[in-house]
């Protein structure tokens, strides 16, 4: 009798087991809560820290915009050039080190980190050069990021982001409303608050004990690894501007149209608008690039591609909470930008067309966080050639000029190309061998390149 008890309670402890093992099994496929977590954790601090830095020039644009629609328009504008010439090329030199610190960093090769930083500081120095000289301080700010970033070392990054953010409101205010210099004193805040930055990271960089294995300090042996870190950083480099190209155009387009000013001013919006969201989920593209790197790196496929589907969840959750905040705040964020009732009406009207490319965006965002990682930045860039100007871009000329639909043509092109981007990289990661590159990056531990 005593027996029978004892094996039912045993066949009732197994049942219960297997019941408990299905539930976690079933979680898990919905979503996988441990690297979930490592993500969130990892991507919060880059959340912040890119909002920051972005935030710096955003608040330069946002003073000028209370002067006036035409200095909102020319404020805008020339951000836009800016980042048209100078920006976004410098922002895809600094993408080689997510590929190389990543790997690097996960199959130990940690002395690496620290030649690869130097030898895309000296790349970064060359092209900042023949670019402008005045363009020179962002790329410093950029490498060190990804340096960091790569370790997961992402706290201080966000100190290190807020403090110059918050400088720029004191340097702002005074140079636009104090000065004759009007909305030039915009850009020349952002400008001294940028140099800030740099001298915070260097200095944190150059005296942090935890950097003791990937810091060396300077060496001679940085210039041998100068084509190694090349053949990943103009691939990354044109696959960036690619893509910051696109929306500039859509500036530059809208600057064609009647009414230009109005139209600019609108566009402009909604680029930003559309950039700070980007912000908010590239922590979690910075986070799928770093995770993927790190296990590639250490030889881990099965892991890489886990991380990627994990942060595709996660950036689409995220997503939809920006959408529903901006569904419901799109007047007090657009007065942010302008006092003019007509053009916060007219935002409204294309609260709906923002709302769908953000999330398109978001799913783009990760991926390219992906290809970054993974080290497939050249398969990118005819990506984003093709989707961006044989696709997107014809249709925004096609529906804002020939069609008179003006700025929600614009936009509605730039979703064509947002999500042709989205499916082409998708398609990319789901084909490409995630198993030759683990093999490739297995075998450095033999030797000192990760290409």
């Amino acid at each position: 009798m005593l027996s029978d008890t004892s094996l039912g309670d045993g066949t009732r402890l197994l049942e219960a087991a297997g019941d408990d093992h299905g539930e976690k099994s079933w979680r898990k496929k919905v979503l996988d809560w441990e690297e979930a977590k490592t993500q969130v954790l990892f991507s919060l601090p880059m959340i912040l820290t890119n909002v920051f830095y972005y935030a710096i020039p955003l608040v330069s644009v946002m003073f000028a915009g209370h002067l006036g629609q035409l200095e909102l328009a020319g404020a805008t504008l020339a951000n836009s050039w800016a980042t048209v010439t100078g920006f976004a090329f410098m922002i895809g030199l600094s993408g080689a080190l997510e590929t190389l610190c990543g790997q690097g960093f996960g199959a130990k090769l940690y002395r690496m980190l620290g030649i690869y930083l130097q030898a895309s500081c000296i790349i970064s120095f060359f092209f900042s050069i023949i670019i402008s000289i005045f363009w020179f301080y962002t790329e410093p700010i950029l490498n060190i990021l990804r340096f960091l970033q790569t370790q997961s070392v992402v706290m201080p990054m966000v100190l290190f982001s807020a403090l110059p953010l918050g400088i720029h409101f004191g340097i702002a205010y005074p140079l636009v409303h104090c000065t004759s210099l009007g909305f030039k004193g915009a850009s020349l805040a952002a400008s001294v608050s940028l140099w800030i930055s740099i001298l915070v990271l260097v200095t944190y960089v150059f005296c942090a004990k935890k950097f003791k294995h990937t810091w060396e300090g300077f060496t001679c042996e940085s210039f041998s690894f100068i084509l190694t870190n090349l053949k990943l950083a103009l691939p990354s480099a044109t696959m960036v501007c690619l893509e910051y190209w696109a929306f500039e155009v859509l500036v530059f387009l809208a600057g064609l149209m009647p009414n230009s000013e109005q139209t600019t001013s609108l566009i402009a919006m909604c680029v930003n608008t559309e950039t700070i969201a980007y912000m908010i989920t590239y922590g979690l593209s910075a986070a799928a690039s770093t995770r993927v790197s790190n296990e590639l790196g250490a030889g881990n496929v099965s892991q890489a591609k886990n991380a990627m589907a994990v942060t595709l969840k996660l950036s689409i959750f995220l997503a939809l909470i920006v959408v529903l905040a901006l569904a419901f705040g799109h007047n007090i964020w657009a007065s942010f930008f302008s006092d003019s009732s007509e053009i916060i009406k007219q935002f409204a009207s294309l609260t709906p067309l923002l709302a769908i490319s953000i999330m398109f965006d978001s799913v783009q965002g990760v991926l390219s966080g992906v290809a970054r990682g993974c080290g497939w930045q050249h398969l990118a860039v005819w990506a984003n050639l093709a989707t961006f100007y044989f696709i997107g871009m014809p249709i925004a000329v096609l529906l804002g000029f020939k069609l008179k639909l003006h700025a929600s043509g614009l936009w509605i092109g730039l979703i064509c190309g947002l999500s042709s981007q989205a499916s082409s990289l998708l398609l990319i990661s789901m084909c490409r061998n995630w198993t030759k590159m683990a093999i490739l990056a297995s075998r450095e531990t033999e030797t000192p390149s990760l290409v």
